[in-house]
């Protein structure tokens, strides 16, 4: 528990509003969610010589705010959903509304012994693009489905030129979500380094880049959480349950899966050791999640140490 003289805000990000509460203490505020509201915001903060800061993601919706705590001094954190759900639920707490939402995030902020960094600034815009390209993806198989469904030949036809549209606009705007990366020497050398690694496209080492920029910083066991590719035991007493891998980063757990279909037909070693889980008795499905374990270690030990990878194993 941190220093109960300590003073903590929680903000609570809503699309036109935030929500912030201070803990310990009663005060309160609600202010517009614009250049205004951020400006009352900071006065609040220093009238009660706030030390740290904690927000709730939100959707998207917390970035504005997320760039303009970065220019200011005091300590924030951006704190994920569940932590606080689990927190609540810890406490007993049931009601929830805009400002008691607030109320439990200055709690949790105060409870932490250290907050966790904010995102770099330099992944504001380049998750913004990949959210995008992602958008894309999924209006081209939601497109797809309805040319297979169509009731006549023209529709189909009709769904097949939106199709071609879209191909075109994905294509294109992958090329750009690139030449931008690679105008941070950092981030293009963080890519080619993934790239060299058999199973990991352009598009997916992308993603591994963006959506998990503590690659190459943080520990195996670390690295396969954020991942969402850590299994927990589920075992009490005498029972013992199936390993599950619950949490993680949604859209990037599901670009590691398409790498670990990949790299289970072309990446040598990863094909081996896929083969020897599935020959021990291994079903398909648990043998993919292993591999997707491998390959962000793998992935997290090559942007460690700065060297390509070579593979291990050698086909004959």
């Amino acid at each position: 528990m941190t220093d109960n003289s300590m003073i903590c805000a929680g903000i609570d990000v809503g699309k036109s509003h935030l929500d912030i509460a201070l803990h310990p203490g009663k005060a309160r505020l609600r202010v517009t969610y614009d250049t205004a509201g951020l400006k009352a915001l900071d006065a609040f903060l220093r009238e009660h010589d706030v030390s740290r800061i904690g927000l709730e993601a939100s959707g998207g919706y917390e970035w504005r705010l997320l760039a303009h705590l970065r220019a200011g001094k005091r300590p924030a954190a951006r704190l994920q959903p569940a932590q606080l759900r689990f927190f609540a639920k810890s406490r007993l707490k049931r009601a929830k509304n805009d400002r008691l939402d607030a109320v439990l995030i200055a709690l949790f902020t105060a409870s932490l012994e250290q907050l966790p960094a904010l995102p770099d600034a330099r992944f504001d815009k380049l998750a913004a693009e990949l959210t995008y390209l992602e958008q894309i993806e999924q209006q081209i198989a939601l497109v797809k489905t309805s040319a297979e469904t169509a009731l006549s030949e023209a529709i189909k036809r009709r769904h097949l030129r939106e199709v071609a549209r879209l191909e075109t606009c994905r294509k294109a705007h992958l090329l750009r979500l690139e030449k931008t990366v690679r105008d941070d020497c950092d981030l293009a050398q963080r890519l080619d380094l993934l790239i060299s690694i058999k199973g990991i496209g352009l598009r997916s080492a992308l993603c591994l880049i963006i959506r998990l920029p503590e690659l190459g910083h943080a520990s195996r066991a670390e690295i396969a959480a954020l991942a969402g590719v850590a299994p927990y035991d589920d075992d009490s007493g005498k029972y013992h349950g199936r390993r599950r891998i619950p949490g993680g980063r949604e859209r990037l757990r599901k670009s590691l899966f398409m790498c670990a279909f990949t790299a289970t037909r072309h990446n040598p070693d990863l094909a081996a050791f896929y083969t020897r889980l599935r020959q021990s008795g291994k079903e398909h499905l648990r043998a993919v999640i292993a591999v997707a374990r491998k390959l962000i270690v793998l992935a997290n030990t090559i942007l460690f140490r700065k060297t390509e990878w070579t593979p291990q194993h050698r086909k004959n």
